[in-house]
């Protein structure tokens, strides 16, 4: 296995998943469920995240160029998603225990755009691209599998926020990861809009 790119990828997909970053969001998404169904998301979220990474390693480039998508336009969709769930957080819907269901919760936001976003994917795409050799896609997987294993296990002992927070707290947590969120959503976004009109002059 080659160490330095295994290097190279744990820390290019541990900044870019942003595991602590992550912890907010998690908590405010989880905040109602039992503990048992808070380390059960935390699982699917990482599980998802792990899988959609992988595809995308494999056959991304392939898949793109088949549905003719850019990867600003996967972008766009990434930041249009957030965008919704960070309205529910901001006005307090996310705290629905009618509308909450764990499974949606760990599939989306979590495990995709946030865990497997278009940043996580491109990333991946670039290092399978430069790969030469069973060794290196050694290095790279080994990369992606250590990643998710840091994220899930800050993920998972996230719970001790929770009782620390209480219920107020943890109201105004939700708020600000609402807000992170849509910033992330907003940057998402502009970044695509930004690499569409690129593409274009250069085009022209």
């Amino acid at each position: 296995m080659d160490l330095k790119l295994f290097g190279e990828v744990f820390l290019t997909l541990l900044v870019i998943t942003d595991p602590p970053g992550m912890v907010p969001i998690f908590v405010a998404l989880t905040s109602t469920l039992p503990r048992r169904e808070r380390h059960r998301a935390a699982w699917q979220a990482v599980a998802l995240a792990l899988g959609v990474i992988v595809v995308f390693a494999v056959a991304g480039q392939t898949l793109l160029d088949y549905l003719h998508i850019d990867l600003p336009a996967l972008q766009a969709a990434g930041g249009l998603l957030l965008v919704l769930v960070a309205l529910e957080l901001l006005t307090g819907k996310a705290n629905d225990p009618d509308q909450q269901a764990t499974a949606n919760i760990a599939l989306v936001p979590l495990g995709t755009p946030l865990l497997a976003g278009p940043g996580a994917i491109v990333a991946t795409m670039l290092f399978v691209q430069r790969a030469d050799g069973a060794a290196d896609y050694l290095a790279i997987g080994g990369g992606i599998v250590a990643v998710m294993v840091v994220v899930w296990l800050t993920l998972r002992f996230s719970g001790g926020i929770v009782k620390v927070l209480r219920p107020g707290g943890i109201e105004v947590l939700t708020r600000i990861a609402g807000l992170l969120l849509a910033a992330i959503a907003v940057q998402l976004i502009a970044d695509a809009v930004a690499a569409f009109v690129t593409q274009y002059v250069q085009q022209g």
